[in-house]
């Protein structure tokens, strides 16, 4: 009974195909946009946890905090110094290394090639801390650090920028300064925070004598534990530290932050959830519209199909016999419209992504299969909630009257 009951339904569907594309659109377009959002923000998700992974669960993270004072107005960025970053390394039992990070966009010249980059000065640890590493070439010594020598270790996307297919030795000009490449970073790929291979690293003490010391004031540093089991000690070490350095009283709030790898991919985990929630929350009112379609067009065909319920039922369809063909009918066209917004939300997000690569690089996107398993479900969810009216008013249709219906 239940397969004639889908092929009766499914023969509706098909005599009248414009009028059913048109009753399942609403469904279509929410499930599309909701599969888009999705696979948009899972697919940043996935690339932005595995480049945190790839850091390493002892990864620690110190930043200046602007927000400790209450007047925007009157807001200035904290000190965090490399001084700063020497006390901790001294005066904890934790910490195993650390760098500084100072930041800055440099334009870079070779031959004829230009290439604006993301400039960073660090020290020899760097690579420990990041657990990000050179694939050809080398990296910075101590002997370069205290000489200040003018060295360079760059992203395989600078050198192709540059077109240099054989780097290391070569002398690149970083703004007005000429650099010696020493080695070539292994890649890593691009983010929604930047492409990690399109960089440059400067020694620490050389960027501190080029670019002076007023621009040491504000560095976000990078620390590396000893043990994924003392990562609260050490956070607690490095806050003793800096509160002492920094001259807080007890009841002041801190003016930096310390973050852990943990902890950056839960605020991230966290934003994206949020983002993907609101948008589901805006896409259900337009699938609850497209419900709504659905029901009036199947009370439409329950008037236009009177007299075939009569007939029916004058051969002995019972009431849930008529009221299950409705029923599945309505499904059938709401799960119709999920599938192929489940196509077309996949196509959308790489349609999005693609126009978006000329002002930022997205990762590819990734359609989990709990979405999926979702979208059909409430898809199928809307068939049964609102076409169960429009199918109990065919059952309770009197056969007599059916059969004289014009």
């Amino acid at each position: 009974m239940f397969l004639e009951n889908l092929r009766i339904a499914l023969t509706a569907i098909f005599s009248n195909k414009m009028r059913s594309i048109l009753t399942v659109l609403g469904v279509m377009i929410g499930v599309a946009a909701v599969i888009a959002v999705v696979s948009l923000v899972q697919g940043l998700q996935k690339k932005i946890s595995a480049d945190l992974e790839s850091v390493g669960s002892t990864f620690i993270r110190v930043i200046p905090d602007i927000g400790v004072q209450s007047n925007p107005f009157l807001r200035r960025m904290p000190e965090l110094t490399y001084d700063d970053a020497l006390a901790i390394r001294k005066g904890t039992t934790t910490i195993r290394n650390f760098t500084p990070l100072f930041l800055g966009q440099a334009q870079l010249r070779h031959g004829d090639a230009r290439h604006s980059t993301t400039l960073i000065g660090v020290n020899q640890t760097y690579q420990d801390v990041v657990n990000h590493w050179v694939d050809h070439g080398r990296f910075f010594t101590t002997l370069d650090e205290e000489t200040k020598k003018r060295v360079a270790v760059i992203g395989v996307e600078v050198a192709r920028k540059l077109g240099l297919t054989e780097p290391i030795g070569r002398m690149v000009r970083v703004d007005d300064t000429a650099y010696t490449v020493v080695g070539v970073m292994e890649k890593r790929g691009s983010s929604i925070t930047g492409d990690s291979d399109d960089l440059l690293l400067i020694p620490f003490a050389t960027a501190q004598v080029i670019y002076g010391a007023d621009r040491m004031k504000h560095l976000p540093l990078a620390l590396q534990v000893r043990s994924r089991e003392d990562i609260d000690l050490a956070k607690e070490q490095v806050r003793n530290i800096l509160r002492a350095r920094h001259g807080l009283k007890a009841g002041e709030k801190d003016d930096f932050q310390i973050t852990t790898q943990e902890e950056l991919m839960k605020a991230v985990s966290s934003v994206l959830l949020g983002v993907s929630g609101s948008m589901a929350g805006i896409v259900g009112i337009a699938l609850i519209v497209g419900g709504i379609g659905i029901m009036n067009i199947m009370l439409v065909s329950v008037t236009e199909r009177t007299r075939e319920i009569g007939l029916r039922k004058s051969l002995g369809a019972r009431r849930r016999d008529v009221m299950v063909q409705f029923l599945i009918e309505a499904v059938v066209l709401s799960g119709f419209g999920g599938l192929v917004g489940i196509a077309g939300g996949f196509g959308l997000a790489n349609l999005i992504r693609v126009l978006l690569e000329r002002w930022v690089t997205l990762p590819p996107v990734h359609t989990p299969l709990w979405a999926i398993g979702i979208a059909f479900g409430f898809c199928a969810f809307l068939g049964v909630l609102f076409g169960m009216y429009p199918a109990a008013k065919a059952s309770k249709l009197d056969p007599i009257e059916a059969l004289r219906h014009e």
